[in-house]
């Protein structure tokens, strides 16, 4: 593994890397044939961290068979998730949580997640209910930290005010998208939570006061910044974005804002993704990242760009009006 820096996490022994990597790709989903190599590739890259969760087909097998033939348990993190859509609807509750567990302590072939995260809020459940089962989990040694994944920071903090209140631990740490590129429209439904554009602005004053971890995912907007098409280029963009990509991100603001990654990317003599993944960790926030790429050069890429984060006159002309 490359010598890396390592960043702390409160309340996990082992310190890891600031990028995660994230499972949700072929051939993990498919637990195909290259997926050892590529595991393998990733922690000597200098990522000791990985994204996973229930829903990410057999992502959670992959992972689990790697680690156990290669002995790493002691090496890497193992975040994962529980809760997602079903049938256009979001449930998450005592039971899902008891039953998904079990199950992704079954696939990854462990006795303990480090890292364990509801996928989805579901309103519909009081957060004592959430609070009170994860630390029942916690206690019995099945899982080490707990928190959220596309959750608004009210409900967090409600959430965390009964845990005070009983004595109990609260969530610690939060994944929502995060990243230059605007969401303009919630890429997979069921209440995915964007911490990007100037609308919220008070959850990441709220995320840099309190300094909780934010595991941040598509930060590129997934492919947009890859760098594989040229600002104003919508056809070029079609080719290389996927659905989900061109939904949410393909929009005049962020052409705008890719033209402005592209002059400071050549000024800078560095790659479009790059200085998209710097702004990133521009942000003030407690930020880590989940980069999902068969490429152990990207991944060192934006393992550069954790160590060297834009200034913020960078980061605020980058989200400035069209050039």
């Amino acid at each position: 593994m490359e010598n890396t820096e390592k960043r702390t996490i409160r309340g996990l022994p082992l310190p890891v890397s600031p990028v995660f990597f994230g499972t949700a790709m072929e051939p993990l989903m498919r637990d195909g044939d290259a997926a050892a190599g590529l595991l393998d590739s990733v922690l000597e890259a200098g990522v000791n961290a990985f994204d996973c969760a229930r829903s990410y087909g057999q992502a959670e097998v992959a992972l689990g068979r790697w680690i156990r033939a290669r002995g790493c348990r002691d090496e890497v993190a193992i975040l994962t998730k529980c809760g997602d859509i079903r049938e256009g609807r979001v449930e998450v509750n005592r039971g899902v949580i008891r039953e998904q567990m079990a199950q992704s302590l079954d696939r990854l072939q462990t006795d303990c997640i480090d890292l364990y995260l509801l996928h989805r809020d579901d309103p519909k459940t009081p957060v004592e209910e959430f609070i009170d089962t994860l630390n029942e989990a916690r206690q019995a040694g099945m899982i080490r930290l707990f928190g959220v994944s596309n959750w608004t920071h009210q409900r967090i903090e409600a959430a965390n005010r009964y845990a005070a209140e009983k004595g109990l631990c609260g969530f610690s740490l939060s994944s929502p998208n995060y990243g230059l590129a605007r969401q303009m429209k919630d890429l997979w439904g069921g209440g995915c939570v964007t911490l990007s554009g100037p609308e919220n602005e008070d959850a990441r004053a709220w995320y840099r006061a309190n300094r909780m971890p934010v595991i941040a995912y598509s930060s590129l907007g997934r492919g947009f910044f890859s760098g594989r098409f040229r600002a104003g280029d919508y056809e070029g963009a079609r080719r290389v974005l996927d659905r989900y990509a061109q939904e949410g991100y393909l929009y005049e603001e962020n052409m705008a804002r890719l033209a402005r990654v592209e002059t400071l990317a050549a000024r800078e003599g560095q790659s479009v993704p790059e200085i998209a993944m710097r702004y990133a960790f521009a942000s003030g926030m407690n930020l880590f990242a989940v980069v999902s790429t068969a490429s152990p050069e990207r991944l060192r890429m934006n393992l550069r760009a954790a160590a060297s984060p834009l200034s913020g006159e960078e980061a605020a002309w980058l989200e400035g009006p069209e050039p």
